[in-house]
């Protein structure tokens, strides 16, 4: 599974954090946009349609799909944000 590389590029000692995150924001409603979930405008390399942004100055990144009709989320990549710049798996991304 693609994720879990993409978080080995990412410290252990987020990991709970992000885990922990990840049943909270998109246990209900994963498809509600909030101030820190948004659906994403242009399309993504990994087929994502939401991202989910997290943790100390929201670094993180979960994107994410949502199938509606089996009410199932999909993570499909783990980022972080560095600046400007965007890592998933220890490459930089252009969104």
């Amino acid at each position: 599974m693609r994720v879990k590389e993409h978080l080995r590029e990412i410290e252990r000692k987020h990991h709970p954090m992000i885990r922990q995150t990840i049943e909270q924001q998109l246990n209900y409603e994963p498809d509600t946009e909030t101030r820190n979930r948004k659906p994403l405008v242009r399309e993504s390399d990994f087929e994502a349609e939401w991202e989910l942004r997290f943790g100390p100055d929201n670094r993180f990144r979960v994107f994410y799909a949502v199938d509606s009709d089996r009410r199932q989320v999909q993570v499909l990549a783990i980022g972080v944000k560095r600046g400007s710049r965007l890592f998933i798996g220890g490459e930089e991304i252009e969104l």
